[in-house]
């Protein structure tokens, strides 16, 4: 998945659907996840907070980004960490990453 957004930019908010690695969806009732995001390259983490949960059934999830997510252009990797009510932890994409593109701003 990749997600492309202009620099300084709030919205739209990232959405994803939460998926085993065999297609299964993630039944997200009693969980809180995280979205997580750092520049490709980097250790550093740019984004740790708090992702929406909008369809604990169908796993589906969102991040609401703030103005300093998106202050740096450049190529990131992102994923959403679901911690579980057994206290599991899961991160989703399982096998790779979002790529998020933050686009330079002309202003």
């Amino acid at each position: 998945m990749t997600f492309v957004i202009k620099q300084n930019d709030t919205s739209p908010a990232i959405l994803a659907t939460l998926k085993e690695g065999d297609g299964t969806l993630i039944e997200l009732s009693g969980s809180t996840v995280r979205f997580h995001m750092r520049k490709l390259g980097s250790s550093t983490v740019a984004v740790d907070a708090a992702a929406t949960i909008y369809d604990y059934d169908l796993g589906q999830v969102s991040y609401e980004w703030q103005s300093s997510d998106t202050a740096s252009p450049g190529v990131y990797e992102a994923e959403f960490e679901v911690t579980n009510t057994d206290g599991s932890v899961e991160t989703f994409p399982n096998g790779s990453y979002i790529s998020v593109h933050v686009i330079d701003d002309i202003t």
